[in-house]
């Protein structure tokens, strides 16, 4: 089992034009993607069929949910709006419940600010565990992301985030494995 294949999709949580957390999102999938036995792919939720006039699980994206059903962990990247996250990615999260249940999740906190999404991340702490979804114990913080990748959309300063996300991956690959052995060994 501690050599299984995981599968960790990360979910862009913005649909804003101009948004800097889709360059850290993808700097987190080409990260995965380094990464023996790890497959990923980006979910960007501004590209999901997903209606605003109704909520929960009546509005399910099916190729969302199989995605999610299929997953082994999660990597969420929100950006911090006025000390919280996303209406629409709220939105997209509650149209799934049971795909969520006993799944590792890690959140990466991404701000114009000095503390790095750090006040999105509290407040989505709550909302994790009200999915069944597990946190991880280290978080991905992006201060100040518009000085930290040039026009092209290249991380500036890879040795000092090729650190964190290593520890941070480390535990969200561990904390995945266990999940899923238990989900697979209920017994």
């Amino acid at each position: 089992m501690l050599d299984a294949d995981l599968f960790i999709p990360v979910i862009l949580g913005t649909p804003r034009q101009g948004r800097q957390s889709e360059y850290v999102a993808k700097f987190i999938v080409e990260q995965i993607a380094t990464r023996d036995r790890l497959t990923t792919e980006l979910i960007d939720i501004r590209n999901l069929a997903i209606a605003t006039n109704d909520a929960g699980e009546s509005i399910k994206d099916p190729a969302f949910s199989a995605t999610i059903e299929r997953a082994d962990g999660l990597i969420i990247v929100v950006p911090e709006y006025n000390h919280g996250y996303p209406g629409l990615l709220k939105h997209v999260l509650d149209s799934c419940l049971k795909e969520y249940i006993h799944k590792a999740v890690g959140l990466c906190g991404v701000s114009a600010g000095a503390f790095g999404g750090t006040r999105v991340i509290q407040n989505l702490l709550p909302v994790m565990r009200e999915l069944g979804l597990v946190t991880i114990f280290y978080d991905l913080n992006f201060s100040n992301v518009q000085t930290l990748f040039d026009e092209s959309g290249n991380l500036i300063d890879k040795p000092t985030y090729i650190r964190r996300i290593t520890r941070f991956m480390d535990e969200l690959v561990w904390m995945s494995t266990v999940l899923k052995y238990g989900r697979q060994n209920p017994n």
